[in-house]
């Protein structure tokens, strides 16, 4: 097993100061903090939304330091280059310092798909109302 080094507010750090060491694609990924959950982050790999150097991968890929990995999540697309290999789910600080983010930037609001919502009370939508929901969602 590599060197595992305790970083500034205890995070396990791979490799210590020689920077050599590996993690788990899931692992890291929710490590660094671009997913909620571990859960979600090995979904996102088993779904083929998670590449590492252009490639699709399982959940336990081995992840180095100077890999890029790209992320399908949430409606959006995350380039980060990994520069930290961290196995242990760090602060948000400290999660930073640990990739470089290449994404591109977000959508303007006014081009997101505006989403179909009722006040609340309101009761049941009628016939028209419901249509004008499918309609609205695409289907």
């Amino acid at each position: 097993m590599a060197s595992e080094a305790e970083g500034p507010d205890g995070a396990g750090f791979v490799g210590g100061a020689g920077g050599e060491g590996s993690a788990r694609a899931d692992t890291w990924i929710w490590s660094v903090r671009l997913t909620k959950t571990r859960s979600q982050a090995a979904a996102a790999c088993r779904a083929g939304h998670v590449r590492v150097n252009g490639e699709r991968v399982k959940p336990a890929h081995a992840v180095k330091q100077g890999d890029e990995v790209r992320l399908r999540f949430a409606g959006r697309d995350r380039v980060v280059v990994v520069s930290r290999v961290v196995r242990k789910r760090v602060g948000a600080p400290v999660a930073v310092q640990c990739f470089v983010d290449n994404s591109p930037p977000p959508p303007p609001k006014e081009f997101t798909a505006p989403i179909a919502t009722r006040d609340r009370g309101a009761g049941r939508p009628t016939k028209r109302e419901r249509r004008d929901l499918t309609r609205l969602q695409g289907h």
